[in-house]
């Protein structure tokens, strides 16, 4: 029988993990663009299995928010999950972190300690910017997951680990291969599933969603009243490239309603970075009169609006050449085709 404090422990760990379910849901994830959809539709199918996954895309994109989505939707969501950033770990001290060592290994070895591999037995270990881990240490990370065991620096004994990994980069592995920068037998076993991010600057249908997220968010963090964003704002914000991504932008909404006196989002409260090419002279649009009705202040809908004239304008100067059409739009041609097709546009 478990005691009164015992009791609360495992009443105090189921509450966190029901708190990490809601947050880390699919249905939580802020993303409307088809691109996005089409990656939620991968990772809820990958969420079931035990399969190790790729994921590839820009910093900010939101890589560890998709790994942390599939372990808390999979089976292995009562089980921990680990984060380990291979590029902030000093290479002198990275083996350790990942294996463990036995006390005595080396100088300040005072003590046995379990590597995060071996702490994440049975549930999920994400490797973060995995292209940066050193030669000699993707030689043994391979042979872990080939076997599932591991063995500590110093130790002769082989322990036994069940984890599942997802693992991310920002880097061309596919061209580290080539140059001997990443072992190919590495990149193959990590390469079963990949799911690619595309940056925010391919998906602008998406930003208006997030500003009104990160306006949420942080109003109700900083006890604020919920804020508007004016039409300008909102353009120059659409016309940014955002090289950060979504943490760019996060950062930017934040920055906004703290420097913000008069409770509305406008242009002379966002970053100079974000407005710098707006007032140096992008090709204005014309806001209002790209939404029909004037008292809808719906983000949402004005940013589609927007788009469409945008994406018209682009055809008509291009004779209707697509390819040509998303190169002065400035996103993919698959991006402008998903469009294309949400706006019914032929």
């Amino acid at each position: 029988m478990l005691s009164e404090e015992q009791q609360t422990s495992e009443s105090e760990n189921g509450e966190r993990r029901a708190a990490s379910a809601r947050k880390y849901s699919f249905s939580s994830i802020i993303a409307h663009s088809q691109s996005m959809q089409e990656i939620f539709a991968t990772i809820k199918r990958l969420a079931t299995f035990n399969t190790t996954v790729l994921i590839t895309g820009e910093s900010g994109t939101g890589k560890e928010l998709l790994a942390r989505a599939i372990h808390h939707n999979s089976p292995r969501r009562g089980k921990s999950f680990i984060a380990i950033n291979c590029g902030a770990i000093p290479e002198t001290l990275m083996e350790s972190e990942l294996f463990g060592h036995k006390k005595g290994a080396f100088t300040d070895a005072t003590r046995d300690k379990k590597g995060l591999l071996e702490e994440a037995s049975g549930g999920t270990v994400f490797l973060d910017e995995i292209g940066e881990m050193p030669l000699h240490l993707q030689v043994k990370l391979l042979r872990a997951l080939q076997e599932q065991q591991i063995r500590r620096v110093g130790d002769e004994e082989l322990i036994n680990i069940d984890v599942r990994v997802i693992a991310a980069t920002l880097r061309d592995l596919e061209q580290d291969v080539k140059t001997g920068r990443f072992r190919d037998d590495l990149y193959y076993r990590l390469n079963v599933v990949t799911v690619a991010i595309p940056p925010l600057r391919d998906r602008n249908e998406d930003i208006p969603v997030l500003i009104e997220h990160f306006i949420k968010k942080h109003c109700k963090r900083l006890n604020l009243k919920p804020a508007e964003v004016s039409p300008e704002a909102l353009q120059c914000m659409l016309q940014y490239r955002w090289k950060g991504n979504v943490r760019e932008l996060e950062n930017c909404i934040e920055r906004a309603l703290v420097l913000s006196e008069s409770g509305m989002i406008d242009l002379e409260s966002l970053p100079d970075t974000v407005k710098r090419d707006y007032l140096e002279g992008a090709a204005p649009i014309n806001v209002e009169s790209a939404v029909l009705d004037d008292n809808d202040l719906s983000i949402k809908k004005r940013t589609q609006a927007l788009e469409l004239d945008l994406i018209r304008r682009a055809l008509e100067k291009t004779g209707g050449n697509r390819t040509r059409a998303a190169k002065i739009l400035e996103i993919s041609h698959r991006a402008l085709l998903y469009k294309l097709k949400e706006y019914g546009v032929r």
